[in-house]
């Protein structure tokens, strides 16, 4: 494969990233994952505006967007044979290479672009609650940061109880998100998902849903997840993912909200490319 790393494009076997840099040694950096369809990122405007925004966040210096733009489509363009007609595109930007330690030193960010196949998602999934909580007074809270330890630990162990998904509550209780996805419940009738007060990502999927369809923002409970009609996930790679199972509570899956709301979606995402 081909990757972006700097500046350029090089083979992955070249690639190279200092093992000072702070995105290695404390987590100090920012990323992006889009999907690819045939060959073409999707809302590549919205991932980079959120790029910029949590990349400010961290007050870490803006990335040229132009320069990602042309190593997204270099990377693309370079790997078009391997990728198929699904894959995934990840950017990662970070503070750069510095002394050991947490004090940053100044150093010039890293931007690194890299893609591969991926597979669709199945049909439906299963989620399960963990007991950690997602602080919503954190200092980072709602950038998509690469400090990612907390998600690996929970998504290991949704895998462990045959769930592809682990749910966050907050540290008030209310329901919060995935570890790559935002969640929505059906209830009456309406699709709801937590709000970003809550200490949810502004997942770029998430806000399409509510832009194209009637689901709402609404401050959700646990119970709500417990007693939905309906549940589903949205991420970049699972677009709208019903959910047939939370915990140990079946659903019928995809149920009626569901299935309307996942249908507006291909539809527009398969016509609007940059939304």
């Amino acid at each position: 494969m081909r990757v972006w790393v700097g500046t350029s494009l090089v083979d992955e076997a070249e690639a190279r990233v200092s093992v000072f840099d702070r995105g290695l040694t404390v987590g100090d950096g920012v990323f992006e994952t889009l999907k690819i369809v045939d060959g073409r990122a999707f809302a590549v405007t919205r991932h980079l505006r959120r790029l910029e925004d949590s990349a400010a966040g961290l007050g870490l210096p803006a990335p040229d967007v132009q320069v990602v733009r042309e190593a997204i489509s270099a990377v693309i363009a370079a790997n078009a044979e391997d990728l198929g007609n699904f894959a995934r595109l990840r950017i990662t930007y970070t503070a750069g290479p510095s002394a050991l330690g947490s004090d940053r030193g100044g150093g010039v960010p890293t931007l690194l672009v890299a893609a591969s196949a991926s597979t669709a998602w199945p049909a439906t999934t299963a989620v399960v609650t963990v007991p950690w909580r997602r602080n919503e007074h954190s200092s980072v809270v709602g950038l998509k940061t690469t400090s990612y330890a907390e998600n690996v630990i929970a998504l290991a162990h949704a895998k462990s109880h045959q769930a592809s998904e682990a749910i966050f509550a907050n540290t008030a209780g209310l329901l919060c998100e995935g570890t790559g996805s935002n969640v929505f419940v059906v209830r009456g009738g309406v699709a709801a998902t937590p709000l970003l007060s809550s200490g949810a990502l502004p997942g770029i999927t998430r806000e399409l849903v509510l832009e194209w369809t009637a689901a709402i923002e609404a401050r959700l409970s646990m119970d709500d997840l417990a007693a939905a009609d309906e549940v589903f996930l949205t991420s970049s790679t699972r677009d709208v993912h019903p959910v047939h199972r939370v915990g140990d509570v079946e659903l019928g899956a995809p149920g009626p909200v569901t299935a309307s709301i996942a249908r507006i979606f291909a539809q527009r995402s398969g016509t609007e490319v940059d939304p």
